[in-house]
């Protein structure tokens, strides 16, 4: 039976077509700074457009935060040019620089690479080739971390993205069996923070790049956690792991191939002692593809970072890692579309 042309919406087709639109206002907001300063006090619109140097007229500037206010991001008392705005709580917490809670580090990364290159996914699904800093075949590791400017962003914009679901395996994973834990492609050890500040009986190893080392040394001095958690230098493909109880990766194994993949689980399994444990944190895609749009979307941002790194379900990753050797695997969600997939040795 047709359906009447009375019963059909296009909203959802506008809102998601027109998504960029709020996303680009939000993601200007970050990359401005505007909540760290409004953390400090509430501003007027005038003074907003002073502290920030708005040349764009006073109708624009209250577009602009006028929006934020409408996707409630902001609070406002007035209207116009007797406006004030303040920030929410959420957006106090979580995007203030200024706090350890600051999420916008990724966000300054999309609003500062991303945005951009998603821009040419089209090209990337006609051609399979990234559409990023290494475009004409560098490797993405090799432009980013020769880069300090953009290592240190890439650094705080993992940090961000991923520090929720680092407190929540921290505090739900059960540690109590365990001593050790080896983060590999640990970053600015944001992890194995949130892990020895959850359980101090747990000693922490983050392992990465050369480059990275001195940035994630600083990061876990400012928590004063040096003695809980040491750095070790090394690439994950030309050097075996540090032996440890557990053995984590996040958001490392969606940057590769299937035979990269298992490379990297059997490295995990050969490091593992008996009844050690395997955890990938990721967006984990939900068996039926169809639930976890971040998960399916962050695959497709694979495409445009990597060329040939992908997403994937728990069946993918239960197939992978029982060829290895692991007898069994689960699933901890953790925040938002995050989850831990575990395999147990």
């Amino acid at each position: 039976m047709q359906t009447s042309t009375q019963q059909l919406n296009a909203a959802d087709i506008m809102q998601v077509g027109m998504g960029f639109w709020p996303s680009k206002v939000l993601l200007t907001a970050v990359n401005e700074g505007l909540f760290t300063q409004l953390a400090k006090q509430p501003l007027s619109l005038t003074e907003i457009k002073k502290l920030f140097n708005w040349n764009c007229t006073n109708r624009h500037a209250a577009d602009f935060l006028d929006t934020l206010f409408a996707l409630k991001f902001l609070n406002r008392e007035g209207i116009g040019n007797n406006a004030v705005y303040s920030n929410t709580e959420e957006t106090d917490f979580f995007l203030d620089k200024d706090k350890p809670s600051y999420i916008g580090g990724i966000l300054e990364m999309a609003n500062n690479r991303l945005f951009h290159f998603w821009a040419n996914l089209d090209e990337g699904l006609r051609t399979g080739l990234p559409q990023n800093e290494i475009k004409n075949g560098e490797n993405i590791f090799e432009a980013i971390y020769g880069s300090p400017e953009l290592l240190r962003g890439f650094i705080n914009g993992m940090s961000g993205v991923q520090l929720g679901s680092f407190v929540a395996f921290a505090e739900r994973f059960d540690f109590s069996k365990y001593k050790t834990l080896c983060d590999i492609g640990g970053a600015g050890g944001m992890l194995s923070i949130q892990v020895a500040k959850n359980n101090p009986h747990m000693e922490c190893t983050s392992f990465d790049l050369p480059p990275v080392e001195p940035v994630a040394k600083e990061i876990i001095e400012s928590f004063d956690l040096s003695d809980k958690i040491k750095t070790v230098s090394g690439d994950f493909f030309k050097n075996e792991f540090p032996s440890a109880d557990i053995i984590v990766m996040a958001n490392v194994l969606h940057d590769w191939n299937e035979e990269k993949k298992c490379l990297l689980i059997n490295k995990a399994y050969e490091a593992l002692p008996e009844n050690g444990v395997f955890v990938v944190i990721e967006n984990i895609i939900d068996n039926q593809r169809n639930q976890n749009v971040f998960g399916l979307t962050m695959s497709l941002n694979m495409l445009i970072e990597t060329g040939e790194g992908f997403d994937f379900t728990l069946n993918d990753f239960s197939k992978w890692t029982k060829a290895a050797g692991f007898k069994k695997v689960d699933l901890l969600p953790l925040a938002g579309p995050t989850s831990a997939a575990i395999a147990f040795k």
